[in-house]
C-alpha cells in the first residue's frame, strides 16, 4: 500500500480523500491557498503546505508548486481528486517522471477521453452508440452550419476538452449557429484554454445517466451500477439517485456493457465515470468519459458498499481490484442533493459567505459529505459546493422520505443555499413517479419557487 499521498485539492473531496487514507493507515499531506489557512482539509492531514495566494491559478492550479510539495514531504503518491488538475494529462505525466503516482488514468489515457470529439471516436470502434454528429473538430462556423443541415436541428455546439456543462452552446436552426460558436469557443477558450468544438444532435428530453467504473492495471474493468443525474440546471446536476426508474434490468445490463467496453478501448485504469443520454424511446447514447472520481461517487458507495476512494488507492499502489463483476450487488435506494452556496432567487448566484451556524442531520441512513463547520468562511474563488446530503433506503420512496427528513435537518446561516429547492423537487409528484428528464428544472423552476417563497411566508407567519 501507498505509504504518504497528497491531496491536490480541497474541500470536501480532499476530506473523503483524508478519511481513506486515515483508515489504510495511509499518511496524507495536504495543500491550501492562502483562503484555506482555516480550512478542515488543512487541519485534518498528516502534514499541510500553503501552496500559494487564493486565485486557484497560483494555487490549486500550480503544477509546480504543488509537485514541489510533494517531492519535499516524502510523498509518494498524489490525489487530485475532481476539478483542478484531475483530468489534466500533463499534470499525470509530470507526476510520472517525478517518480509519483498518479491516482487516476495515465496522461496518455486522459489525452484520449479529454477530447470529447476523440473519445466519440474510441466509444465508436468498441461498439458503443453515440449521438449523431462530428467525427471530429469542426474548423469553423460554416462547417458546422453545413452538418447540422445534415443530423437535424437542435444541435449541441460542445467543447472537446469541457466538462460540467461549459464550453456548450444550442443551435436550434441555421440563424443561431454563428452566435452559438462564437459563445461556445469563447467560453471554451476561458474555462480550458483550447477553443476547439465539435457538434452533436440534441437529444430532447432525454435522461442523463452514468455507470461508474473501476478498473485496474491487471486488466480487469467492472462497473458498479448507474447514477441517474437527470435533476440538473444548465447541465449542473442538482439531485442524483441510483438505481434509475428509467432502466429495465434488460437496459442496464446493455449499457453496463458498453461503459466497460468504452473503458477497455482506452485501456483505462482506476476511477471512472461513463455517460450517456437516454432517448424517450429507450435508445441511448455514449457522451463523454470523465477520468476522475465524480462528485456524486458516494451515491455508488451506500449502494454497493464498495468504497471508491480506498479501491482508487489500491490500484494506484499496483494490487487488483477487491472485487469482480459478480461481486457488485445493489442493495436499496440512495439519493444525494447538493446544496450550494447560492441564491436561487437571484439566478443562483454564487453566495460566499461566513458560516454563523451549522447543523447537520444524521440518523439511519444519513451521510453528509462536507468541509463547513461554525464560523467557516466560504471563500468565493472555488466552487460554491457547501455540502453534499445523501439518504439511503430500501426502496426509493424511503430513500425520499429519508432524504427530506434530512433536508429539514440541516441548518445552514449566514448566507442562502439551494437546500430549501431540492426539498421542494422530492415532493413534486413527476418526481416521486421517477417521471423526469433533463429538461424537469428548467421548466419547473420558475413554480418551485414561488412554492419555495410561499413556504417562506407561511414559516414567518404572513398570510
Amino acid at each position: 500500500m501507498l505509504k504518504r499521498v497528497l491531496i491536490a485539492n480541497r474541500g470536501e473531496i480532499a476530506l473523503r480523500i483524508i478519511r481513506a487514507c486515515r483508515e489504510l493507515d495511509v499518511e496524507t499531506v495536504a495543500v491550501w491557498s492562502e483562503a484555506d489557512k482555516s480550512a478542515l482539509h488543512a487541519q485534518l492531514a498528516t502534514r499541510s503546505l500553503c501552496v500559494g495566494p487564493a486565485r486557484a491559478a497560483d494555487s490549486y492550479l500550480n503544477q509546480d508548486a504543488i509537485l514541489s510539495a510533494a517531492m519535499a514531504t516524502g510523498c509518494d503518491a498524489i490525489h487530485p481528486g475532481y476539478g483542478f488538475l484531475s483530468e489534466n494529462p500533463d499534470f499525470a505525466d509530470r507526476c510520472a517522471q517525478s517518480g509519483l503516482k498518479y491516482i487516476g488514468p495515465s496522461g496518455d489515457v486522459i489525452r484520449k477521453l479529454g477530447s470529447k470529439a476523440a473519445a466519440r471516436t474510441l466509444a465508436q470502434s468498441a461498439g458503443v452508440p453515440v449521438v449523431p454528429g462530428s467525427d471530429g473538430p469542426l474548423s469553423n462556423a460554416r462547417q458546422a452550419r453545413t452538418l447540422a443541415g445534415q443530423v437535424g436541428y437542435p444541435i449541441l455546439l460542445k467543447a472537446s476538452a469541457g466538462g460540467g456543462g461549459r464550453g456548450m452552446r444550442q443551435a436550434d436552426g441555421p440563424e443561431d449557429i454563428d452566435r452559438a460558436w462564437q459563445e461556445a469557443r469563447a467560453e471554451a477558450v476561458a474555462c480550458f484554454g483550447d477553443g476547439e468544438l465539435y457538434l452533436e444532435k440534441l437529444v430532447v428530453n432525454p435522461r442523463h445517466i452514468e455507470f461508474q467504473i473501476m478498473a485496474d492495471r491487471q486488466g480487469h474493468v467492472v462497473h458498479l451500477g448507474e447514477r441517474d443525474c437527470s435533476i440538473q440546471r444548465r447541465r449542473q446536476k442538482l439531485v442524483e439517485e441510483s438505481p434509475s426508474k428509467a432502466l429495465t434490468p434488460a437496459l442496464r445490463e446493455e449499457m453496463g456493457r458498453a461503459a466497460v467496453a468504452a473503458a477497455q478501448a482506452a485501456g483505462y485504469v482506476g476511477a471512472g465515470t461513463v455517460e450517456f443520454v437516454l432517448a424517450p424511446d429507450g435508445a441511448f447514447y455514449f457522451i463523454e468519459m470523465n477520468t476522475r472520481i465524480q462528485v456524486e461517487h458516494p451515491v455508488t458507495e451506500l449502494v454497493t458498499g464498495i468504497d471508491l476512494v480506498k479501491e482508487q488507492l489500491r490500484v494506484a499502489a499496483g494490487l487488483p481490484l477487491s472485487f469482480k463483476q459478480e461481486d457488485v450487488k445493489v442493495s436499496g435506494h440512495a439519493i444525494e442533493c447538493r446544496s450550494n452556496a447560492e441564491d436561487p432567487e437571484r439566478e443562483f448566484m454564487p453566495c460566499p459567505g461566513t458560516t454563523t451556524f451549522l447543523h447537520l442531520p444524521g440518523g439511519p441512513g444519513v451521510r453528509v459529505d462536507t468541509a463547513l463547520y461554525t464560523g467557516y468562511e466560504v471563500p468565493p474563488y472555488y466552487d460554491s459546493l457547501a455540502a453534499k446530503v445523501l439518504a439511503h433506503a430500501p426502496t426509493r420512496l424511503e430513500a425520499i422520505r429519508r432524504m427530506r427528513r434530512a433536508l429539514e435537518e440541516l441548518i445552514i446561516e449566514g448566507y442562502p443555499t439551494n437546500a430549501s429547492l431540492a426539498h421542494l423537487i422530492l415532493h413534486d409528484p413527476a418526481f416521486i413517479r421517477g417521471q423526469y428528464d433533463t429538461g424537469f428544472l428548467d421548466q419547473n423552476l420558475d413554480r418551485l419557487l414561488e412554492l419555495a417563497r410561499t413556504c417562506d411566508r407561511m414559516m414567518e407567519g404572513e398570510p
